[in-house]
């Protein structure tokens, strides 16, 4: 008996849930996976996706998503997109409507009025007071002074981790720690159904208060996913700009063709991708990279992986087992960084 399963980045657990219920029930796999990823990009409280997104600089929300068809080898992005929420049924529809592959920005937009899509503002109160603090806080060259740290909302504290170094709470005198890391904020989806025909989309708010228009991997096909459907999928979370310049998920699916399981392929790109990172601003003091990256692989036969730089964490799996958070292979221990993973 065929398998049919889905698999996401941690934050798409219900995710996983209601696109596995839709392909049971007849659903192309594609579209079952953007009616999954559409749960997270409502929510207000992901600060990853959608509605509820963390801002660019400027304090403006922008989305990015792609969407990959196993079946038909086409694909569909978005990129800049502004006041509209569901990137991903946008993406879909660029590769179902459009004879192009990404759609970025005022077209982006444009796009989005002519299929009727409302538009609204994306900042929520609660994304808006982290902007903001961090617009206060991030510059001692500025004009800009952040509120005594008790009138904080607890939001705001537990986002950055604000951690009082002197004594009792009531001194009030906040720092941040040293353990926080700059959210790059995503989720990726993928699927295989009973035909065994795959899947996957990503969406995205992007890498936290970014410089306005950048775009990193999720609209990149290649780069923040790929399907093969003789072969598998691969999709990744984490920081963009390393998958843009090392093509990592169809690395990942070139790999499982000459045979590599998918935890295997995510591990080889994962090394090689290691290897090119030189900029001392992303080293840290062992020499090892200081940002996060997590890829997740499935391939024809149903097998799967979640690969991630840094561990333990988790992702989401829904199969005929059930829906549950599995452990990722990763290459360093974030509790004891010279300890790989087994």
């Amino acid at each position: 008996m065929s398998i049919v399963r889905v698999i996401a980045s941690a934050n798409g657990l219900q995710a996983t849930r209601l696109a596995y219920e839709q392909i049971i029930n007849g659903a192309d796999p594609l579209a079952a996976v953007v009616e999954g990823v559409t749960l997270v990009e409502d929510d207000p409280d992901d600060l990853t996706v959608g509605y509820g997104g963390l801002p660019n600089e400027q304090g403006v929300v922008e989305l990015d998503a792609a969407v990959m068809h196993g079946p038909t080898h086409r694909s569909g992005g978005v990129a800049g997109l502004k006041n509209v929420r569901h990137a991903a049924r946008l993406a879909k529809l660029v590769l179902e409507q459009t004879d192009h592959s990404l759609l970025v920005g005022e077209g982006a937009n444009e796009f989005a009025k002519a299929q009727g899509f409302p538009e609204e503002n994306l900042l929520t109160e609660k994304a808006r007071k982290i902007w903001l603090y961090w617009k206060q806080t991030n510059s001692t060259r500025d004009d800009w002074i952040p509120p005594p740290p008790d009138q904080l909302d607890d939001e705001v504290k537990a986002f950055f981790k604000l951690v009082d170094d002197h004594g009792p709470a009531a001194t009030h005198n906040y720092q941040r720690s040293e353990a926080i890391d700059r959210p790059t904020g995503t989720i990726h989806c993928s699927a295989i159904d009973a035909a065994s025909n795959l899947s996957c989309v990503t969406t995205t708010s992007g890498l936290a208060f970014k410089i306005p228009g950048r775009v990193g991997d999720s609209a990149l096909i290649g780069a923040g996913l790929y399907v093969d459907n003789k072969i598998g999928t691969c999709g990744s979370t984490g920081r963009g700009e390393e998958n843009v310049r090392n093509c990592s998920s169809f690395g990942v699916v070139e790999l499982m063709r000459n045979g590599l399981s998918p935890k295997a392929a995510g591990t080889e790109v994962m090394q090689r991708l290691v290897e090119h990172v030189t900029e001392s601003h992303l080293l840290g003091k062992d020499g090892r990279p200081n940002f996060g990256l997590k890829f997740y692989v499935l391939n024809k036969s149903g097998d799967y992986a979640g690969v991630s730089l840094w561990g333990p964490t988790k992702f989401a799996v829904t199969d005929e087992s059930g829906t549950r958070l599995e452990e990722c292979s990763y290459l360093f221990n974030k509790n004891s960084p010279k300890t790989p993973s087994a």
